[in-house]
């Protein structure tokens, strides 16, 4: 990664994108929970890629910590991969399609809270701020 300077090139063509860290932040998200549904938390090997983007936009590595950790916990549950939806189907002893389909108020919340997350700051970074602990 570091010989064919990928963390960069992610950085320029993320902020080629737009100029706004928001509109930058859902691309983000958007590609943080298409591949959370495929790889599972394996994924967070795209941390070293994407925090030097994050940090270019003036996001606290805390703060984005807990966006990454926030979609790949929904990519957890969401299907094709969705290990612990699989898990749940064994324990209770329902079909898969069942389990999604009794899910989805579940994924409506989930994505409101990634909102909250992503856009507010404050919900990440008030408790290592209350232990008085650097964010970045």
């Amino acid at each position: 990664m570091t010989y064919m300077q990928l963390p960069s090139r992610i950085t320029d063509f993320f902020t080629s994108i737009s100029d706004n860290k928001y509109v930058i932040l859902m691309w983000i998200n958007i590609m943080l929970l298409l591949v959370g549904t495929l790889m599972d938390m394996a994924s967070l090997i795209l941390t070293p890629v994407l925090l030097p983007v994050a940090i270019s936009l003036g996001v606290s590595p805390v703060h984005f910590g807990m966006i990454m950790l926030v979609n790949l916990g929904i990519g957890l549950i969401t299907p094709p991969v969705g290990s612990v939806l699989f898990v749940a189907s064994a324990v209770s002893k329902q079909k898969i399609e069942q389990v999604v389909k009794a899910m989805v108020p579940f994924y409506c919340g989930l994505f409101f809270v990634l909102m909250l997350v992503t856009y507010i700051p404050a919900i990440s970074l008030w408790l290592p701020k209350f232990f008085g602990v650097h964010t970045g």
